[in-house]
């Protein structure tokens, strides 16, 4: 076998591994391995074979009697370390879920990772499209308006030199107006946050925020994706983020409970 396959042989294990990582995050239940095998397209007997390692890490739990499988304590702390507190202790992924339930729309946290807009964590709402993705889920920054919003936290040089990038790689039929998305990058970056369209999949719209950030964290967006045809009111979903986002960072600051209601209109 030679170096380059047997490299190749190792970054598909890595990978299978995200994808059940990934796969327990996107659902609060037990799986069995079929569950998996069926998800990703994978062979029954290699997903159990990965499966059982995982088990024997301690990452997972098997419960004996279903042959089902669920995520061990182990599991939810790897990497929490080096997070911003409002991840480390639950208060922004709890407010996520709140969101979620109560516009009933689908709502994820952005990063940026090279040219790219990334969704870090991803609560779905019980419409169809909200099934197309998942965490994980990528696309290049002048794709989303997140992604633009993300890249209005460089400087105005580095984000014109990006979305210069960008479009001098992008096939013909892909090329944008680099005149019309350097306005907008500069007017979100003036704004804090965004509206347009969301990317990852057709006929969905997005309003985000930016999280705020201590010196040397990486930028973050909060935002809640929609279908295009719903046109619910951004200016309130974003005023309903910002004030949301507003008390859980004040709440971590003074180490006292959010409100239960921590929004400010149903939208």
């Amino acid at each position: 076998m030679s170096a380059m396959t047997l490299e190749s042989n190792k970054a598909k294990i890595a990978k299978r591994v995200i994808e059940v990582l990934e796969f327990f995050g996107d659902r609060n239940q037990p799986a069995t391995v079929m569950d998996i095998a069926r998800r990703y397209g994978r062979p029954q007997s290699s997903t159990s074979e990965l499966l059982s390692s995982l088990v024997e890490m301690g990452l997972l739990y098997k419960d004996p009697t279903s042959r089902s499988f669920t995520p061990t304590p182990r599991l939810a702390t790897l990497g929490v370390s080096g997070q911003p507190e409002i991840i480390r202790d639950g208060r922004l992924f709890n407010f996520m879920d709140r969101l979620a339930q109560t516009t009933r729309e689908t709502v994820a946290l952005f990063g940026m990772v090279g040219t790219h807009v990334q969704i870090f964590r991803w609560t779905p709402s019980p419409h169809a499209l909200a099934q197309e993705v998942g965490c994980g889920a990528s696309e290049l920054l002048s794709a989303s308006a997140a992604g633009l919003l993300l890249l209005s936290t460089l400087t105005p040089d580095q984000s014109r030199g990006m979305l210069w990038r960008l479009n001098a790689e992008a096939p013909a039929e892909a090329k944008f107006d680099y005149a019309e998305l350097v306005e907008r990058v500069s007017r979100f970056r003036r704004q804090g946050y965004a509206s347009g369209e969301a990317g990852f999949m057709p006929g969905a719209e997005v309003s985000a925020v930016l999280l705020p950030r201590a010196g040397g964290e990486r930028p973050l967006a909060l935002g809640v994706i929609y279908p295009a045809s719903s046109a619910p009111d951004s200016n309130a979903l974003v005023e309903t983020l910002k004030h949301g986002i507003g008390q859980v960072f004040s709440s971590a600051e003074s180490e006292t409970p959010i409100a239960s209601n921590p929004f400010v209109r149903v939208v």
